[in-house]
């Protein structure tokens, strides 16, 4: 049984690129599925591709359609149970919280994270919501959650907002180190101003207090700060990564094997590390599978390989969640 506990229905800023990947998507899907009438790359059917992006755009991603691609696709690859979260930045009941703990001042860094939070933050949240419970409705075996970025201080903050929501699950994930996002592209050279080793120990200590504050189910791609292959010998790092595991397994919390990074980014390796999962499976901490995709051809990519590396680690099941319940489904080769 395969399990994709962690893909999103969208990501901004909105760029060309972006309405790009969002028509590809569409075009691999409705040909997939017989969705055109017209013959391919002509006039006619070009104009057909135009209506289906219309429709997307107008219906937005909070629809049963869209929502419906990866279902579809989903079940298509044999996955049985889906978990679907959304970055808590793209709803305005979160907004001050990141406003708080960002580093949004009159810097450079600060304007560019101030331009990127203004283009990713589209809405309330409610709208995300009622879509994924409407396909539970509907039979759908879904799960739902939201990744929560942690930020160390905002603990009692993201408490409270979460509590007025009914989720089956929180991921928790570190996006930020001292109010840097670093996986934005656009701020990589940041990277090269640092000392790698201390920069992973930062990474860490945050880590460290997501994992013990009591908010999350799973920890997210642990060890995603290697996102555009800045890192130290990992040999550095091996203490850690003890560290890390010791407090998953004693906070009683999963983490995932998230291949998002692995066909997604220059790194170009899931997370976490085959060293570093080695090592949690050591503490006996449960795992996860999640392709993290933002588009819905992507979704289930590489998950037979994580299952697969799941395995030779040791791993015969892997988890997923309702109702903040924790469940099991067996690994088979």
């Amino acid at each position: 049984m395969i399990v994709d506990c962690h893909f999103h229905l969208e990501e901004g800023p909105y760029s060309v690129d972006w309405l790009k990947r969002t028509a590809l998507a569409l075009e691999v899907l409705e040909r997939e599925n017989g969705g055109f009438s017209e013959p391919g790359h002509s006039l006619a059917w070009i104009n057909e591709m135009k209506e289906k992006l219309a429709q997307r755009l107008d219906e937005g991603c909070f629809s049963s359609r869209w929502l419906g691609y990866y279902l579809q696709r989903g079940k298509q690859l044999g996955i049985k149970r889906f978990g679907i979260v959304d970055h808590l930045y793209r709803f305005e009941e979160f907004r001050s919280y990141y406003e708080k703990h960002m580093t949004l001042d009159d810097s450079e860094l600060g304007r560019m994270q101030r331009y990127w939070l203004d283009r990713v933050c589209i809405g309330s949240i409610e709208p995300f919501l009622d879509v994924v419970r409407g396909a539970r409705e509907e039979g759908h075996p879904i799960s739902l959650g939201v990744e929560a970025d942690y930020f160390p201080g905002g603990e009692a903050e993201l408490g409270a907002l979460l509590s007025k929501y009914e989720l089956d699950y929180v991921i928790g994930s570190v996006h930020f180190v001292d109010g840097w996002g670093f996986d934005n592209p656009q701020l990589q050279y940041k990277f090269e101003e640092q000392n790698l080793e201390a920069l992973y120990r930062r990474l860490f200590d945050h880590l460290l207090g997501a994992i013990r504050c009591g908010l999350f189910d799973i920890i997210a791609h642990p060890d995603n700060l290697k996102v555009f292959n800045f890192r130290p010998d990992e040999s550095l790092l091996l203490p850690m990564y003890e560290e890390v595991a010791a407090a998953m397994k004693a906070a009683d919390v999963a983490t995932e094997i998230n291949t998002g990074l692995a066909y997604r980014y220059p790194v170009k390796e899931m997370c976490p590390s085959p060293a570093f999962l080695s090592i949690i499976h050591k503490h006996g901490v449960p795992i996860t599978l999640s392709s993290d995709s933002h588009f819905p051809d992507d979704i289930g990519t590489m998950l037979g390989e994580a299952a697969q590396l799941a395995q030779r680690t040791g791993y015969e099941e892997v988890v997923y969640f309702e109702g903040r319940q924790r469940k099991t489904l067996t690994l088979k080769g």
